[in-house]
């Protein structure tokens, strides 16, 4: 039997099959006299919870990182809600309930009322809070929690895993996750990654599979469950075709990204958050080519402030040590809308009211960022480049308002570095400008993703085009050698941190141009450095 999915993680699982069985608080209602003693066992219940969840957020921090970790302090923060608390001993004294029902009712009552809201961010609390009820019940109950019952390790199927349950699994005995709903963004995705095992959701399988023999195939997003003897040797082949190419990229940590001929180039990591530093660490990049600052926008109900933006690009800065950290100021409009900017609908967005452009136009906001980056600047290698350039006009706009924070950092005394100052080169206005703009910049560096589509009148976001994007065709490729010719001309280093940049048939070509960093996802590092200590340019 096989079943489709999609997959969220890539790779090949062979195990036996484990279903996850979550712990059934049955909860009943029962009439209590001492309802003095029920609150005290509500509140003791409610203390080991918070014991508890920061226990799992330590354990997450060192598995996760932070950003990942952080929702077991939004549980903890849900145990100190004066409302849930006096919803529940209110209803313990006035009914004269068990606390455990007056916690389930009252967890079923405030998840309702978050399902319900309109805003994205507090409807998905509605599933912590069931979380947290659900936490406090069991300790009422003795409960042992959920479990996973297996001797070795399996191939974990799911309805859907929470953040505590996916936390408290031993990883150890977890081949791979496959779950009937979450997304790609989920907890159990994240931790997928994290643990570089493939993973699959959207999968509807019956229940009678568990124990069964299954493989999962995380390259065509499918499970195969009782696979015939043929099918299984195939993909145990497969499977240690993987494992010999990932032993043989361990071994590339350390080497230098040259080629047998003694080119020589800048390997960098495009990360989206503060914890996928650890992911580029791991995978031994030589620094962030580019910081997807927006995050900080995306999972915020309100502008982040200038502190919060400055711890964020702090911590980056300190753990790279040193190494170069290349933050892209705010980029959104088209595809990655905000709320709280009330931007206005647009018919054709990715041609609109975004990036640099808003910047621009709301100054305070820009500032904010540009001086929470200046402050960050003090406690690493950091440089800040700007998105959706067209002139030099922009630029110039641009260098005018960072003249005018670093005059207000050096009135409040605060120290900063000297940074370099880039632009992502992803309009053709901005190709056929590079020329002057080199002038104005001290690099470049070009999103591919963005120049492909404007340049071939093509929407990326179209899957009825997908046949006829082509990010290899002619003309891109002759814009990338111009970029890099007019770049050096003008005295600018020059890279590419777009998806291209990862693609290996491209790598000879890249660096015959003369690009001077590729900057890929942290997965792709290894690879992409096996490619370039392949090559001789000179052959």
């Amino acid at each position: 039997m096989t079943i489709q999915g999609k997959s969220v993680y890539s790779g090949v699982a062979i195990g036996r099959l484990a279903i996850y069985r979550k712990s059934e608080n049955q909860v009943k209602r029962e009439k209590i006299t001492d309802t003095a003693k029920e609150v005290k066992r509500f509140e003791d219940a409610k203390d080991t919870a918070k014991q508890q969840l920061a226990g799992l957020y330590d354990k997450a921090l060192k598995e996760v990182g932070e950003v990942n970790a952080a929702i077991f302090e939004v549980h903890q923060m849900m145990l100190n809600d004066l409302d849930y608390i006096e919803s529940i001993t209110n209803m313990i004294e006035g009914q004269q309930v068990n606390a455990e029902y007056a916690v389930a009712t009252t967890g079923d009552t405030f998840s309702e009322m978050f399902a319900a809201m309109d805003d994205d961010y507090m409807r998905e609390r509605a599933a912590d809070v069931r979380d947290v009820s659900n936490r406090v019940v069991s300790i009422l109950q003795g409960n042992g929690g959920n479990d996973l019952n297996a001797d070795e390790p399996v191939i974990l199927l799911a309805d859907d895993l929470a953040p505590s349950e996916t936390v408290q699994l031993d990883k150890s005995k977890v081949l791979s996750f496959v779950t009937r709903h979450g997304s790609t963004n989920s907890h159990t995705a994240i931790l997928a990654r994290t643990m570089n095992i493939p993973a699959l959701i959207g999968v509807d399988f019956p229940e009678d599979v568990d124990g069964k023999m299954g493989i999962v195939d995380g390259y065509e997003g499918k499970i195969i469950i009782d696979p015939p003897v043929s099918v299984m040797e195939a993909y145990q082949k497969k499977k240690a075709e993987d494992e010999e190419k990932k032993r043989l990229l361990q071994e590339l940590k350390g080497k230098e990204n040259i080629t047998k001929d003694g080119t020589k180039i800048n390997l960098y990591a495009n990360i989206g958050s503060v914890g996928d530093v650890a992911s580029v660490l791991a995978n031994d990049a030589g620094g962030i080519g580019l910081f997807r600052s927006e995050f900080l926008y995306l999972e915020s109900r309100d502008y982040p402030t200038e502190e919060e933006q400055f711890a964020a690009y702090r911590k980056v800065a300190e753990a790279m040590a040193g190494k170069k950290v290349i933050i892209r100021t705010l980029d959104i409009g088209a595809d990655k809308q905000v709320d709280y900017f009330g931007l206005d609908k647009e018919d054709n967005p990715a041609m609109g009211y975004r990036a640099i452009r808003i910047c621009l136009d709301r100054r305070e906001v820009f500032k904010t960022q540009l001086r929470a980056l200046y402050r960050a600047s003090y406690y690493g290698t950091i440089a800040i480049m700007f998105p959706m350039i067209i002139s030099v006009t922009e630029v110039q706009t641009i260098k005018k308002i960072i003249e005018e924070v670093k005059k207000e950092l050096d009135e409040e005394k605060i120290p900063y570095k000297d940074v370099e100052l880039g632009i992502m080169i992803e309009t053709p206005a901005a190709v056929m400008m590079s020329e002057e703009l080199a002038q104005e910049v001290d690099f470049f560096s070009v999103g591919t993703n963005d120049l492909t589509q404007y340049t071939l009148a093509i929407d990326r976001q179209n899957p009825k085009l997908d046949n006829i994007y082509d990010s290899h065709h002619p003309a891109i490729l002759k814009m990338l050698k111009m970029i890099v010719d007019n770049g050096h001309k003008g005295g600018c280093w020059v890279g590419i941190c777009g998806e291209l940049g990862a693609d290996t048939t491209l790598t000879e070509t890249f660096l015959s141009m003369g690009y001077d960093e590729l900057s890929v996802s942290p997965s792709m590092i290894l690879k992409v450095r096996q490619e370039i200590r392949s090559l001789d340019l000179k052959a």
